[in-house]
């Protein structure tokens, strides 16, 4: 299991899509919005990242939400990425785009 969550981060996009997840549920065209990625990027990453455990999924009409899973393993991970590489570029840089997508894509 431990070495199937560290397979699910094995690829830098999907890295930066793990901390923009860090805090927030976000849906495909979320992601797609602030890595500046196509659908079908964004999907096959998210699908590895489901297979490795470390994301569940919900779908709401025709759109697919994504959050970490809810385990401990997963918690520890996700403790590890916020202290270690939520600050760095490229991260600190997304996380500051997703803060402005979000407040706008609310104002909409």
């Amino acid at each position: 299991m431990t070495s199937e969550l560290f397979k699910g981060l094995s690829e830098p996009i999907r890295l930066r899509i793990a901390i923009l997840l860090l805090d927030q549920e976000l849906c495909v065209c979320d992601l797609m919005a602030v890595l500046k990625l196509p659908q079908s990027t964004i999907s096959r990453h998210m699908s590895r990242m489901k297979a490795s455990g470390l994301v569940t999924d919900r779908r709401n009409g025709k759109w697919v939400h994504y959050q970490f899973a809810d385990t401990p393993l997963v918690e520890g991970m996700r403790s590890f990425l916020r202290r270690n590489y939520s600050g760095i570029k490229p991260h600190r840089d997304d996380l500051k785009i997703l803060k402005q997508y979000m407040a706008s894509r609310e104002c909409a």
